[in-house]
């Protein structure tokens, strides 16, 4: 499959089919008429790099991961590690927004409160 083919079939951005490529993580591409071919591990490992992308992940981190992931099974708890590191982040500004809606509400029960006493 052409990088072509894998951006339309996958829904992947050209460019982080590109950032793939460059970072020599293709695994078994080959040049075929001058275009990159893409097997089905090439595709899982995309999926992946989609996913880290997905949950906020910078290039630079998904890069980090994804040559810790092709070292093998025993860069597991590093891979475990960075996952913890986004989900704690993606915890405390779920908190943030949580805090930040509680005073949304607070003035909007302000404003309700004031303008039944303004009807009685």
């Amino acid at each position: 499959m052409t990088i072509q083919e894998a951006s339309e079939r996958y829904h992947i951005p050209m460019h982080i089919l590109r950032e793939y490529e460059s970072w020599g993580l293709c695994g078994a591409v080959k040049k075929v008429m001058g275009d990159w071919q893409y097997d089905d591990g090439d595709l899982e490992r995309l999926s992946t790099i989609m996913t880290l992308h997905d949950i906020g992940f910078t290039v630079e981190e998904v890069e980090a991961y994804m040559r810790l992931l092709l070292e093998g099974d025993h860069t597991a708890v590093q891979r475990l590690s960075m996952l913890e590191k986004k989900r704690s982040a993606a915890l405390e500004e779920i908190h943030f927004k949580e805090r930040q809606l509680q005073r949304l509400d607070y003035l909007r029960y302000e404003i309700r409160k004031a303008q039944e006493g303004k009807k009685g």
